[in-house]
């Protein structure tokens, strides 16, 4: 070999060494940040400040974890390939989990082709023996298309009278714009995915189509009048229910009077008997009222024939324990998840080995819980009074030996008498198995309201927030129900308007809508 061949070759595996080394220097940085997520997540999870017992607290950061787990892959593949080729190998193909992709996907299939297929030993044309397949999930967003509708008019040549035209379909706006179709989209990207109308907005203008927001407002006002009924029969469902559970969350509301906002709620009724493995449907009901005193709740729940309400220790709902009905009064029964979140704030801010304690206690009657979810409410009973009366039974009269012990005025004594005070309240399920430890049903459904809340920033007046509320209803429902929204509102508004009876209303709920199938692997 000579000088130059030499020397080009030499330059040739000093720019595949850089290449290796650079690889590798990607992949210790990788590796260095993925290490400082974890460190962190068990600082969270078992530092001396931490809530230390309960996992599903610990789930964000694992997500934080995933995504540099990815950086890290990425960074060892390529070093990977980077190795084979200094070495001259064949890189190794990467395994992966593709999930599982539904069949009724459409398909666009590629053929990519060597760039020469003459065999390079001069025997001609190679003859092919097989292939690779692989499958990608791909995206096109925000697809829009124009759906055209033609009405053929057909004459008599004979007699020149009869014409024969088949009948305009109803739509949500007539002779507008909108499919039905798109005014669901439209309803479940403000009202499940959290996108004002102005950002919906934005989306249109990037596909050429001027919309304002005053537009996509009105066409689902419209949407709004037609689904009513389905909201009515809603309510005189969930008005059945032997339990419910309720929560409220601030909703400001534009006062323009004044050029600002003012506070309304959103009030939150939820019927789930999932835990206990019930038959009711799972409903969300959001109802909006000006305030969040005792004659709202009063209002939104006459007729209401349950006898349970779980819910936080609000004192608006005391007044509900003292009215008359033909069911006797409300029995109020309160949420452990509540009293655990007073003692992690004692635990986080001063290190109490008494809220330590009660924390390891309540921790043991949600492990309870575990075993028994989705069990018959005889079973549950039965588990419960079995393995979590005794430790209730023990619990009162610690927590009163410490209220002795320490001051009265600390922070501590002040949750411990909480805890006590709503006592009976407490231990309300050590009654009836289909009650829960918790309103978790309810506080997850007013976590997508805060969200809205939190990009729409206020409703523009009264009318609108009880239209929110209809429609977050209306979305809330059809998730806990395992429905796709769109499909559910889009096939809905169409059968109301082709004149579907109000007879069958209950043809037209949400849990009564096919379920969507799980496709994808998580």
């Amino acid at each position: 070999m000579d000088a130059d061949a030499l020397s080009r070759e030499n330059t040739h595996l000093k720019a595949r060494l850089v290449e290796v080394e650079a690889a590798l220097a990607e992949v210790q940085e990788a590796n260095r940040r993925l290490e400082g997520i974890l460190r962190a997540a068990q600082r969270d999870r078992f530092g001396k400040s931490s809530e230390k017992l309960s996992p599903d607290q610990f789930n964000l950061p694992l997500e934080d974890a995933e995504l540099a787990q990815g950086v890290l892959e990425a960074a060892q593949e390529k070093a990977e390939a980077a190795l084979s080729r200094a070495r001259g190998d064949e890189p190794r193909k990467p395994a992966r989990n593709r999930g599982h992709l539904p069949p009724d996907l459409p398909q666009i299939e590629r053929v990519i082709e060597p760039a020469s297929i003459l065999c390079p030993c001069g025997c001609g044309e190679m003859a092919r023996i097989g292939e690779d397949i692989s499958r990608r999930l791909d995206v096109i967003p925000a697809q829009f298309q124009v759906l055209v509708t033609r009405r053929p008019r057909y004459a008599c040549r004979r007699c020149s009278q009869a014409v024969v035209q088949a009948h305009a379909p109803e739509h949500v706006v007539p002779g507008g714009l909108p499919t039905e179709r798109l005014i669901a989209w439209i309803i479940v990207s403000k009202f499940g995915d959290h996108l004002p109308f102005y950002r919906q907005a934005g989306i249109f203008e990037r596909q050429g189509l001027h919309l304002d927001r005053g537009t996509l407002g009105n066409w689902v006002g419209r949407a709004c009048f037609h689904l009513m009924p389905v909201i009515d029969h809603m309510k005189a469902h969930l008005r059945a229910a032997d339990r419910i559970f309720v929560d409220e969350t601030r909703a400001p509301v534009l006062d323009p009077g004044r050029k600002a906002t003012k506070s309304g709620y959103f009030w939150a009724v939820v019927s789930d008997d999932r835990g206990h493995g019930g038959a009711g449907p799972p409903i969300v009901l959001f109802h909006y009222a000006p305030g969040r005193g005792r004659e709202h709740p009063l209002k939104f729940l006459a007729g209401y024939r349950g006898r349970f309400l779980q819910c936080d220790a609000y004192q608006s709902y005391n007044a509900l324990t003292e009215i008359t009905r033909d069911q006797g009064p409300w029995q109020l029964v309160y949420c452990w998840t509540h009293v655990r979140r007073r003692f992690v704030k004692r635990v986080e801010s001063d290190g109490s080995p008494i809220a330590e304690e009660m924390l390891r206690q309540i921790a043991l009657l949600y492990r309870i819980e575990v075993t028994v979810r989705g069990h018959a409410p005889a079973d549950r009973l039965a588990a419960r009074r079995e393995h979590a009366a005794p430790i209730i039974a023990a619990l009162k009269p610690w927590l009163e030996t410490q209220l002795s012990r320490i001051p009265q005025k600390s922070l501590l004594a002040e949750d411990i008498r909480y805890t006590l005070g709503h006592w009976s309240g407490l231990i309300g399920f050590l009654d009836d198995g289909a009650l829960e430890l918790d309103t978790n049903p309810v506080e997850n459904q007013i976590r997508p309201i805060a969200l809205t809340r939190k990009n729409a920033l206020f409703a523009g007046n009264e009318i609108g927030a009880e239209n929110w509320a209809m429609l977050a209803s209306l979305v809330a429902t059809c998730k806990l129900s395992g429905v796709n929204p769109i499909d559910y509102l889009a096939d809905t508004l169409q059968a109301i308007l082709d004149g579907h009876p109000r007879s069958r209303i209950e043809d037209l709920m949400p849990w009564r809508y096919p379920k969507q199938p799980s496709s994808l692997a998580a």
